[in-house]
């Protein structure tokens, strides 16, 4: 028996991941789901849209399976998300990006997971004004040898793990010589351990180039904040965007589930949104939880169901008279 903190999140969150939970039911492996809140859902109850009792749920479990959350306008939170991988050290988000048979896209070749460092880089909050009248501003990025290891180390370790055959590091060490050049000198140093995985080095803003002219040169690829995040987007768009991404967030002994788009409050309860990144999600903790052949099932459940292209939301095929409940109740049976 596992035991997982849920949290279903805002908007959308709670119907597709009541789908979610029912594909990953379907495969009959034992799970305890304890519910918790974060969020905007949060806010309106417990007046913190990060309560307690929800990090107590994780501190106990070490896995969550989140859906979407609205930060909350002046709560004191940048960002939950953000939040949430600071205080539990999630150092790895892992975003794969494949191209889907039953979707049309420009490219049907794309097979990319973006691993981007989660902790440091811009995103640590290290900003200031410099002037009384806050017309100049600063922001700071923290490159530390750590964690630029253990994330291009990760890398290379799930490249190994999952037969692939290449590590792309992206950078932008031409220009910011020492928190850049720190990351690329270490990327170096550990891609020197793996003889066995091929090398590459890309600067950032021509990797973004050569990803939209020829995707299929890339297979993992490890980088740094920012970067990780605008990447992530970009491998999204060429494979149908962010509704089929899954998302996750690994820790040493910790790790979060989730999917990466919005909370979309304008279709929230109107069964239109599409759950598959969540699912796919889904498929991804079940693997980290070691039930392997549980989350394959979903992983062929949710293309067969894609692929038919029947029992999907309208934002995948127009003409679909079938919403959420319908495509996770399809994905469902599939597994079973």
């Amino acid at each position: 028996m596992h035991t997982i903190t849920l949290i279903k999140g805002d908007g959308i969150g709670p119907s597709i991941m009541d789908e979610a939970v029912k594909v990953i039911n379907a495969t009959g492996v034992k799970i305890e789901w304890e519910e918790a809140y974060a969020g905007l859902s949060a806010f309106e109850k417990f007046g913190t849209p990060l309560p307690e009792e929800t990090m107590a749920s994780f501190d106990k479990t070490r896995v969550a399976f989140k859906g979407p959350l609205t930060t909350v306008v002046g709560s004191g939170f940048r960002s939950i998300n953000v939040a949430l991988r600071q205080q539990y050290d999630l150092y790895a988000n892992v975003r794969p990006a494949k191209s889907w048979a039953g979707i049309k896209t420009r490219y049907e070749d794309v097979d990319i997971v973006i691993v981007r460092e989660n902790t440091e880089g811009l995103y640590v909050g290290l900003e200031h004004y410099l002037s009384p009248k806050k017309d100049i501003a600063e922001s700071l990025a923290v490159v530390t040898r750590t964690a630029s290891e253990r994330i291009v180390e990760y890398a290379f370790q799930y490249a190994r793990d999952n037969n692939r055959k290449k590590v792309t590091v992206c950078h932008k060490a031409n220009i910011l010589k020492f928190s850049q050049g720190l990351f690329l000198d270490v990327a170096r140093e550990v891609a020197a351990r793996y003889p066995d995985i091929a090398f590459d080095e890309k600067i950032v803003d021509a990797a973004c180039m050569h990803m939209v002219m020829k995707p299929e040169q890339f297979d993992v690829v490890v980088t740094t904040n920012m970067f990780g995040d605008i990447l992530s987007d970009l491998t999204a768009g060429l494979v149908g965007g962010l509704g089929l991404i899954p998302g996750a967030n690994i820790g040493a002994d910790a790790a979060l589930f989730e999917a990466v788009h919005g909370s979309a409050p304008d279709i929230a309860g109107k069964n239109l949104a599409n759950p598959i990144a969540v699912i796919m999600a889904g498929a991804m903790m079940l693997s980290h939880i070691g039930e392997v052949e549980a989350a394959e099932k979903v992983i062929k459940a949710v293309e067969k169901v894609v692929n038919e292209g029947i029992y999907v939301t309208p934002d995948l095929n127009p003409d679909s008279k079938y919403g959420t409940i319908e495509m996770g109740n399809a994905i469902a049976a599939a597994v079973e």
